[in-house]
């Protein structure tokens, strides 16, 4: 923080440049002439500032979607906003965590090595509480994680991670994979103390409740892309994307993905109220289909194919016999 001077210290000042004791050109032209940066080559800048800020970008994408999937499983109002991207040294980083805390140690594929996230005991326990049906306010208390709550952290830590490869898209193909959960900072040593890393930091809320989550790329392990990191690369291949896939190829894509209901209806029958209460264990309730005959196929509430009941690899299997108003098909 800057010195406050004093009232007569003030009044010395003024009394010196109306005399001309002190010259403010001369000070002037001093701090012109010293524009020295000084580099600690003990701990060289690796990122560049415009990667830098292509990861902020991405990341910014990323606590957009965070946030929508936290807002969905916990049924509160959640934010994710990105802080700041910067690089450290890793041991700085390792060291300034607390204990206990969740560190999700996460395979960087299809690249070598691994990154971290971190997330604040604040919003763990936040998240665990909402999950197990609680308000999901701020629990003061530094206690270890239980196996149960690790177990439920560890689920939402591997959906928030499979959310990552859609914002690194436009620089590569990623498959982040969870590797394993941490709450002791040193059990994590992924790399050594000495090396850069950039670290994303995120504020997230759930609700009242506040905090932060980390995430700690190491330099060593995206090197072999860094210079693919520029925001001119970044624009240029969302350009690329744009202009060979139009409106169709997308929609049809995203059609393909969508999931849908394949049910086979082995039979239908009618029984009273009467005799559905007297229902016991070993009742035998004739279809009106005959065994080993054709069953119904329904997708999304129609009935679009016919097949036979069967058996593949000890479990139970429906081949396609016809398809509604097609010809034959044998699947």
């Amino acid at each position: 923080m800057a010195e406050i001077l004093s009232q007569s210290e003030i009044d010395e000042l003024l009394s010196a440049l109306d005399s001309g004791e002190f010259n403010v050109t001369e000070i002037q032209k001093d701090i012109e002439e010293k524009k020295v940066k000084l580099y600690d080559f003990r701990r060289p800048n690796k990122f560049a500032k415009d990667q830098l800020r292509t990861m902020q970008v991405i990341y910014e994408s990323y606590s957009r979607l965070m946030a929508s999937y936290l807002s969905g499983i916990l049924r509160a109002f959640c934010q994710a906003e990105v802080i700041s991207v910067e690089p450290q040294t890793y041991y700085e980083f390792i060291n300034s965590l607390p204990d206990p805390v969740v560190l999700g140690i996460l395979d960087f594929r299809p690249l070598n090595g691994s990154a971290i996230m971190e997330i604040s005991p604040d919003i763990a326990f936040s998240i665990i509480d909402k999950l197990l049906g609680g308000s999901g306010e701020l629990i003061q208390t530094n206690r270890d994680f239980t196996d149960i709550e690790i177990t439920l952290i560890e689920r939402v830590i591997n959906q928030l991670i499979s959310l990552m490869d859609e914002p690194w898209e436009n620089v590569m193909e990623t498959d982040f994979r969870l590797d394993r959960i941490e709450t002791n900072p040193q059990f994590a040593q992924i790399i050594s103390p000495n090396e850069t890393i950039a670290i994303i930091t995120m504020n997230i809320s759930i609700g009242q409740v506040e905090g932060m989550v980390n995430i700690c790329i190491p330099h060593m392990v995206i090197e072999p892309v860094i210079d693919q990191l520029s925001t001119k690369y970044w624009f240029s291949s969302m350009l690329e994307r744009s202009t060979d896939n139009d409106k169709t190829t997308i929609l049809t894509k995203s059609i393909k993905n969508a999931p849908i209901d394949l049910s086979a209806i082995i039979g239908d029958t009618q029984v009273t109220v009467r005799e559905f209460i007297g229902l016991q264990i070993g009742d035998v309730i004739k279809l009106d289909k005959p065994a080993g005959g054709e069953i119904s196929l329904v997708v999304g509430g129609q009935e679009k194919f016919t097949g036979i009941v069967g058996t593949k690899d000890s479990k139970y299997a429906i081949q396609i016999t016809n398809k509604k108003g097609g010809r034959s098909k044998n699947e």
